[in-house]
């Protein structure tokens, strides 16, 4: 299969024709690449060079893999920068491929594994109905809604919570930074996990209290993160469901929450929290901010992820979040933009 695939040029470089057609074929195969990472965080490939260099006969027998096709596949790991090889047949790893270390921290590997299952690699094979019908294509390709699939597979349930784990983790510490707290305030996280997110606000404030919002299942792996965290004393687990009722707090924290949901039920959440804020107390949504008028980024592609995987799900503009506040009979005080892709978007009840 003939291929014509040449380097990307800078952005704002002048290009050819020749050279549209090298991007377009980049983008056409895109999803070589995903599967690729996928593979290199299963095979563990990190841990197989975490000794030094290797040659694939010795990844091989190491993995119980082919050999002539782990070779190969190193070989593309090679032309993705995962690996370097002077000689063809010995490999070293690169500080790329171990973002995917397990016991890195901020590690990557779980939402590698993630990306490439059935439960966010069928729905978007779909994504053209998806754009006809304004549907998502979870229930179509998968026989149940997002959640519903991963409350049945349970193997895929796991990677997606640690996946959405290590996506705090990369951004919780940012997030901090411009969080303002007295630090003496009972902070809760609804959606919230394993608690990542309010687990680095309290290491941060000694005195701060927080507790987690969440399904039951999710109790052991909040607890045992707290652990970890050295803040189980003063952290808490709720089971239960914020469509419903919201523990009593001074700060409600929803990150990476509301983008799951329409607007209708967006509203009813934020409400909820409303009726559980101590007197003087805030809501501050962790979210993708849309630009209308920015082209280029991360937020217009994560919308069409929203998209295809939910049912009403999406990244939203600042208009749209004030919109969100108003209805629930809050008033948003401001938007901070934070030195990773996520903003804290505040509000207070009228």
């Amino acid at each position: 299969m003939p291929l014509y695939i040449k380097p990307l040029l800078p952005a704002g470089s002048a290009r050819t024709a020749d050279d549209e057609a090298g991007r377009m074929t980049q983008m056409i195969t895109g999803y070589w690449v995903t599967q690729v990472v996928r593979t290199a965080a299963e095979l563990d490939l990190v841990g197989h060079l975490a000794g030094g260099p290797a040659t694939a006969d010795e990844i091989a027998r190491a993995g119980s893999l082919h050999p002539l096709a782990t070779l190969r596949f190193l070989r593309a790991c090679a032309a993705l920068d995962l690996v370097t090889s002077e000689d063809g047949t010995t490999f070293a790893a690169t500080s790329l491929l171990n973002t995917l270390g397990a016991d890195r921290p901020g590690s990557l590997r779980d939402l590698a594994l993630w990306g490439g299952m059935e439960s966010h690699w069928g729905p978007w094979g779909r994504l053209a109905d998806a754009v006809r019908t304004g549907q998502g294509q979870a229930g179509p390709t998968l026989g149940a809604d997002l959640f519903g699939y991963l409350a049945a597979h349970p193997e895929e349930g796991h990677r997606f919570t640690a996946a959405m784990g290590a996506m705090t983790d990369g951004v919780a510490a940012r997030l901090a930074d411009i969080l303002p707290l007295s630090g003496s305030e009972t902070v809760v996280d609804v959606g919230g996990a394993a608690g990542v997110f309010v687990q680095t606000l309290m290491v941060r404030h000694p005195a701060l209290r927080g507790v987690v919002l969440e399904l039951p299942h999710l109790a052991e792996a909040a607890r045992s993160a707290a652990d970890r965290a050295g803040v189980a004393d003063r952290f808490a687990f709720v089971a239960g469901n914020f469509f419903e009722s919201v523990p009593a707090g001074d700060v409600h924290v929803l990150k990476y929450v509301l983008h799951d949901w329409d607007d209708e039920s967006a509203v009813r959440i934020l409400r909820s929290c409303r009726a559980a804020l101590n007197p003087d107390g805030r809501i501050v949504l962790a979210e993708l901010v849309i630009d209308p008028g920015a082209s280029t980024g991360l937020p217009p592609l994560m919308d069409l992820n929203m998209l295809t995987l939910t049912d009403g799900g999406r990244e939203r503009t600042r208009d749209d979040f004030e919109a969100l506040f108003r209805l629930a009979g809050l008033r948003m005080t401001r938007v901070t933009h934070s030195a990773s892709l996520v903003s804290l978007i505040e509000g207070v009840a009228e």
